[in-house]
């Protein structure tokens, strides 16, 4: 299954570092935060960019996407993409013509297929990287969130996100999550995790935040946001709490448009600002930006990520941060709604970003930058100070010292036995057992031996596992139940219903996956049709938790926060009654008639 091509041993690593400039092997990765530096590495760094020419230092601020599984020979069609959307071949190429700084990995580019293929990858691009004239090894980074978010699958370790965590309450198991995921991230040559969410969802209808926060409670979100970053950054991961100022209370999806965050100052101090003056605290190695509108902070109504009162004035000023700011992807609308591309990257860097991620078009973003600097718009002293908090960072993650991995050391951590054990034994202190009137659960093999399992069907978000229904069904087969699949999707007709209704009148109880379901959800029909069988009908919400407030008439409902593996397998246990539901909400879940009011309270959970 694993690629079999050679990659550098520690030896010619060392070798290549050397070669790149770095300085004496005498330390690994920070095994820390975000540590003062000492005067000899900063004296090195700064001979470093002095060497460096206005193309090469603008494009060390840049962290690009690349299409392919390989540095130097991705398959034809993301060579075709890559000369589309970039202009070169491959990797190699990309950093040969832009010297950029860093490469973000995604699933939809090839670059995650498996873990030996990711360090293989990653070892080209840090060889690349060392043929340049001036040689800088590269960040490489991804959006390894877990729960909803992640681009690295299986057989990686994949833990259960944000707000399952939350839940858990545990610091103690988002520090150990944060730890084991950046070991292994760091065996497959990936340096910076953007991650954690330091967003405080108190708006239920967030499109795009949701279950990636930990939670509704600021205070609480802190809390876990910092044992995440210690966990991450202890493994030599760079963390990056994100989206600042913060993205928890909107009902935009800033993908596809610029939201507004209506907050006062003082809200902001109350709501907003603890999970990342927590993340501040605990040493974070970056933060990133979020293209929103804080008016209360800005007046012009520029987004955060182009905004000096709110990057300069508020998180570098009044918060004392001084380590690397990188801007959510520029390719997205909310970022570009208001100026064109050529002017973002400008004002980004104005107003106190360091790095800027994806742009759509690099070619005209670097060459936006180089003009605004040869005009005078950018200082050379501003931007040798840009390039300095990048360089610490990588320094202080090992990559002047090795910025290579091996075969060997993918094996040694990634997807390992005690980590996947690890995972699952968090993931049962996750489960919120929302409803259980008439002491439904836990299902009863005498009683309910044979169960159904409909709703949603989407694959896990990592691109690995099956449907929700089937990792259910199979799940509690294990567990010794006779277990049936019908996906009905998120939409279901009344053919997909009647099915439905007919299988269970077979079968002597049925769960239900449902997934982020609205007044005019056809879901709504589909749980009113089980329900009126007269069947025991377990409710479990796969996504945000808030599913219950839609669905009159449900005795038994849970929430898993994810339809991930792991989280899906704990809520078949807890189900099962193999484990005892220990999850608490993170997040109140309001009445659907009269939506001031709550009905389930933040720290509401039921035991067996």
């Amino acid at each position: 299954m694993h690629s079999r091509r050679t990659v550098l041993t520690t030896a010619a690593a060392a070798a290549a570092a050397a070669a790149a400039g770095a300085a004496p092997a005498h330390a690994a990765a920070s095994p820390q935060g975000h540590q003062p530096s000492s005067p000899a590495t900063r004296a090195r760094l700064r001979r470093l960019i002095s060497r460096m020419t206005p193309e090469e230092k603008v494009g060390q601020l840049f962290v690009m996407r690349v299409y392919g599984h390989s540095a130097t020979d991705p398959d034809p069609a993301d060579v075709a993409a890559n000369q589309k959307e970039i202009g070169v071949a491959n990797a190699a190429e990309l950093i040969a013509k832009y010297h950029v700084g860093g490469i973000i990995y995604f699933g939809w580019a090839h670059n995650t297929r498996e873990p030996h293929q990711i360090a293989d990858l990653s070892n080209g691009i840090q060889k690349a990287a060392a043929a340049q004239r001036v040689p800088v090894p590269l960040l490489i980074s991804t959006d390894q969130e877990h729960g909803i978010v992640a681009r690295v699958g299986a057989p990686a370790t994949l833990f259960p996100g944000a707000m399952a965590l939350g839940a858990g309450r545990s610091r103690d198991d988002a520090r150990t999550a944060g730890r084991i995921a950046g070991e292994e991230l760091f065996a497959m040559g990936i340096r910076q995790d953007y991650a954690p969410d330091a967003d405080v969802n108190v708006n239920p209808a967030n499109p795009v935040i949701g279950v990636r926060s930990f939670g509704a409670d600021p205070q609480a979100v802190a809390r876990m946001v910092a044992a995440e970053v210690t966990g991450y950054q202890r493994a030599g991961v760079a963390a990056c709490a994100k989206h600042f100022p913060g993205h928890g209370d909107t009902d935009t999806d800033s993908h596809v448009g610029l939201p507004y965050i209506h907050h006062t100052a003082e809200e902001w101090e109350r709501l907003d600002a603890p999970p990342f003056k927590a993340a501040i605290a605990a040493g974070i190695d970056s933060i990133m930006t979020a293209h929103i509108v804080v008016p209360a902070f800005d007046k012009s109504e520029d987004p955060a990520t182009l905004s000096r009162p709110i990057l300069t004035g508020i998180l570098r000023e009044r918060l004392g941060y001084d380590g690397v700011v990188v801007t959510d992807s520029l390719g997205m609308e909310g970022v570009r709604v208001k100026y064109g591309d050529a002017r973002v990257p400008v004002l980004a860097l104005k107003a106190g970003v360091d790095q800027l991620l994806n742009p759509p078009d690099l070619s005209v973003a670097h060459a936006a930058v180089l003009k605004a600097l040869a005009d005078g718009e950018l200082s050379e002293r501003d931007l040798d100070a840009k390039l300095m908090r990048i360089l610490l960072l990588k320094d202080r993650r090992g990559l002047f010292t090795n910025p290579y991995t091996t075969h060997r050391a993918v094996d040694r951590a990634v997807g390992t036995r005690s980590h996947l054990a690890t995972a699952d034994r968090i993931a049962d202190r996750t489960t919120t057992l929302l409803r259980n009137d008439a002491g439904i659960l836990p299902l009863s093999r005498r009683r309910e031996r044979r169960v159904l399992v409909v709703g949603f069907d989407a694959a896990a978000p990592s691109g690995t596992g099956g449907p929700p229904t089937t990792v259910l069904a199979k799940t509690f087969t294990e567990l010794g139940f006779t277990a049936t699949a019908l996906s009905t999707g998120l939409s279901p007709g009344r053919q997909q219903i009647d099915e439905a209704v007919a299988a269970l009148t077979a079968r002597d109880a049925v769960v239900v996956a449902t997934y982020n379901v609205t007044a005019d959800s056809p879901q709504r029909k589909l749980v009113a049709a089980l329900l009126a069988t007269g069947k025991p009908v377990v409710q479990l919400a796969v996504r945000n938790p808030y599913d219950i407030a839609q669905l009159a008439g449900v005795k038994a409902a849970l929430a898993s926060y994810s339809w991930t593996d792991v989280e899906l397998r704990a809520a078949a246990r807890v189900i099962a009654g193999r484990r005892n539901p220990a999850g608490r909400l993170p997040v109140p879940i309001m009445r659907a008639d009269t939506p001031t009011t709550a009905l389930y309270r933040i720290g509401h959970g039921l035991s067996y």
